[in-house]
């Protein structure tokens, strides 16, 4: 296998030459850079990246925090932030967090020392002084790390608005709010908490009041999630219509009503969040609110490729929402 000193010969240059011509670093004249270029293809020399991530102190990189890639919704994420990761040139180190405080800190620590060029937060429940140390550029998705961290987040407040007028023109008047906490007061941290402020909004404006029900934030647990939706519903048996902070909660809430034996839509109606790609394939197919999560990974990307840059993108980068009506309704 070729080495470096063996291109330098072969094109009658340095060393120091070659690795300026590899690292794109300094002047070099066209004809010389065209002779180690030729040298390189003859010889068909295949640079050490790693050693040239070293040198240029950047190792193209991007770190991803999630809370698990099993949950359909963060498997997307991961999905579309690769995709457009690869088309600027970074690649993707992934990170399960399962809402653990100690295993989040850990991650952030690792992806430090190995000096990942950026970091994108999709899970928080580390304090936010965690984060503000950090050298790398970070974006920060659906959760409020900082004023000086960008967030890509969807219009969370609409959705609710739109998911609670969609049961209300449907004819339900005991409708419910169901979410799953992350545990402890990070919770408001999250952008998607906005939800049920417009969701009860227009239930006010509509004269109506609502319930709300709060699952454990257990990771991979849909049996105990179940057990709470079956002990909510039969406690409340006037609720006739629920809004579902995400569209896995919605599938929990489908299992519960066929155990109880109540009929969706008739009975009980129901609306998700995300619109994750599974939601259509739901029996029956699932009511939801889409955000669009293809152009907000992409967004994403810009972002962490613009503070790289140099450039200041602080602020929150929100994309509207969309009704999906479909069967649950």
């Amino acid at each position: 296998m070729a080495k470096i000193e063996d291109v330098a010969e072969r094109a009658g240059v340095s060393v120091t030459t070659v690795s300026r011509v590899l690292n794109n670093r300094g002047y070099i004249s066209q004809r010389t850079r065209d002779r180690v270029e030729q040298a390189m293809k003859e010889l068909r020399y295949q640079p050490n990246e790693m050693a040239r991530s070293l040198f240029r102190r950047k190792s193209n990189t991007i770190g991803l925090i999630i809370p698990s890639v099993a949950h359909p919704f963060f498997g997307e994420l991961a999905y579309h932030l690769e995709e457009y990761a690869d088309r600027r040139g970074y690649k993707l180190l992934l990170c399960n967090s399962n809402r653990d405080v100690v295993k989040e800190r850990k991650y952030i620590d690792m992806l430090k020392k190995n000096q990942v060029d950026a970091i994108v937060m999709g899970s928080s429940v580390v304090d936010i002084e965690h984060y503000l140390h950090l050298d790398s550029p970070i974006v920060s998705f659906d959760r409020t790390l900082a004023d000086n961290i960008p967030i890509v987040t969807s219009d969370n407040r609409m959705g609710g608005t739109l998911a609670a007028r969609l049961l209300i023109e449907k004819g339900c008047r005991r409708p419910a709010y169901v979410f799953r906490g992350i545990g402890g007061p990070h919770h408001q941290a999250l952008m998607a908490s906005e939800r049920v402020l417009g969701f009860d909004e227009a239930l006010r404006e509509a004269g109506i009041g609502s319930l709300h029900l709060e699952l454990e934030a257990v990771e991979g647990d849909s049996l105990r999630s179940e057990e709470d939706l079956v002990r909510f519903l039969l406690e409340h048996p006037e609720v006739d219509g629920v809004f579902a902070s995400s569209d896995v909660i919605a599938a929990e809430v489908i299992q519960a009503s066929h155990r109880l034996q109540k009929r969706i839509p008739h009975e009980l109606k129901l609306v998700g969040y995300d619109d994750i790609h599974i939601a259509s394939f739901f029996t029956p197919r699932l009511s939801t609110i889409r955000q669009p999560i293809r152009e907000m990974c992409e967004c994403t990307v810009d972002l962490i490729a613009r503070q790289l840059e140099g450039e200041e993108v602080a602020g929150v980068h929100s994309f509207p929402v969309e009704l999906i009506e479909r069967e649950t309704t």
